[in-house]
């Protein structure tokens, strides 16, 4: 249980997860899917525990601590008007920045009609405020426990900057060995879970868009499969070897969506939306994107900002943006990629620069540099644009 409370775990869990990927690819995968839901399993196991971890002798009455100070600082915070726009930026972040990730659209797209897919959106956007009610129980039992009279000892995770894993901490010492076990193992298997599914959509996405299309052509389908092994070693290396360089495996959690919605969503509502857009577009669009969240500046990596939005003040020696940089950044991206999309159809179109140079073929993806929404999309449609987002010719990826 030591272990599981610690670091070491992450090459663990890494090292079995490679291993089971390479050896069974998407076979492994679909039998986890088959034989079990993940984030279901993992909400049965934190609901289980929740009841032990509020009956602790160690453990005061939440209601008790959720506006008073007693052991520690209130465990519900205040809002401020100063952090209006960064609550909104982290709403539009976390309910967008969604949208453009791989494991919503291996749902969507898997259903039986449009129909059945959003449905499955609906119910999962219910699904997952009851599901958020444990893991606040928790936190909130982790704030109002004593933990001088536990076997962790003051002060607490929250003083020692162990918050990235009060779960584990908290079920190690406020639950009884068999629960805290039930609750530990489902934890990992739902991570191995997304892992694997992960590595395996990378390792693939790598495969299909770059090396079977751009490096090899020609490669055959037993060249092909060493080369998605080869690239879920390697993603599954670089990804452990993140886990060490940061404290907190959650900071990569929130930069991962920030990616997502900075770069990849502006490509997916520009393609779906949008006739005229293209790959030069969407290279334009991530690189404007990402240079101004990085100039932006982002405390969790250190990076001081070279641009300051109105708000932005220093404070204990860290500047703080409270403008919604990362809307802003999004903002830019999409922007871009309808300017330079519509500026490379002008130039090829119309013969400005030779066709030889036309790397993603704009000249033969339509005859039209109109700017206008695409509307009046049937069923079949919708899911032939979604089955199509990449960079296939003009298309913009996802």
């Amino acid at each position: 249980m030591a272990l599981l409370g610690n670091r070491s775990i992450n090459w663990m869990v890494g090292i079995f997860t490679m291993t089971a990927t390479w050896i069974g690819g998407g076979f492994i995968v679909g039998t986890v899917e088959l034989v079990c839901t993940p984030s279901m399993g993992l909400s049965r196991a934190l609901i289980i525990c929740v009841p032990f971890v509020l009956m602790s002798p160690y453990t005061m009455d939440i209601s008790q601590t959720l506006m008073n100070n007693t052991l520690h600082a209130p465990w519900i915070g205040q809002l401020e008007l100063k952090n209006i726009w960064i609550i909104i930026d982290d709403f539009l972040l976390f309910s967008l920045g969604g949208l453009a990730y791989q494991g919503f659209h291996q749902r969507t797209l898997s259903a039986s009609s449009t129909t059945s897919a959003k449905l499955t959106c609906f119910v999962a956007a219910f699904l997952l405020l009851v599901f958020a009610i444990p893991p606040v129980l928790l936190g909130a039992a982790a704030a109002s426990t004593d933990w001088n009279q536990t076997t962790y000892g003051s002060p607490s995770p929250y003083e020692r900057g162990d918050a990235a894993r009060a779960l584990p901490i908290t079920l190690q010492h406020l639950t009884p060995a068999f629960i805290s076990i039930i609750g530990i193992g489902c934890v990992a298997a739902a991570v191995m879970s997304s892992a694997d599914s992960a590595l395996l959509s990378g390792a693939s996405v790598f495969t299909a868009n770059i090396y079977k299309t751009i490096l090899r052509p020609q490669a055959s389908d037993r060249e092909n499969q060493w080369v998605v092994r080869g690239s879920v070693v390697i993603v599954g290396l670089v990804g452990s070897l993140l886990t060490t360089w940061n404290s907190s495996i959650v900071i990569f959690m929130f930069i991962s969506f920030e990616l997502a919605y900075i770069t990849v969503f502006p490509e997916l509502f520009c393609v779906l939306f949008f006739s005229i857009s293209n790959g030069y577009g969407a290279i334009m669009g991530v690189l404007v994107g990402l240079v101004l969240r990085l100039l932006s500046g982002d405390p969790s990596l250190g990076l001081e900002p070279v641009i300051h939005f109105p708000g932005c003040t220093l404070e204990d020696g860290v500047y703080v943006q409270y403008a919604p940089v990362k809307t802003i950044s999004m903002l830019a991206a999409t922007a871009s990629i309808l300017l330079f999309s519509y500026v490379a159809s002008i130039l090829f179109n119309k013969g400005i620069l030779p066709e030889k140079w036309d790397v993603f073929k704009v000249k033969a993806q339509n005859s039209s540099v109109k700017l206008t929404p695409v509307g009046g999309a049937t069923e079949d449609t919708e899911n032939q644009a979604l089955n199509n987002m990449s960079f296939n010719g003009g298309n913009t990826t996802t």
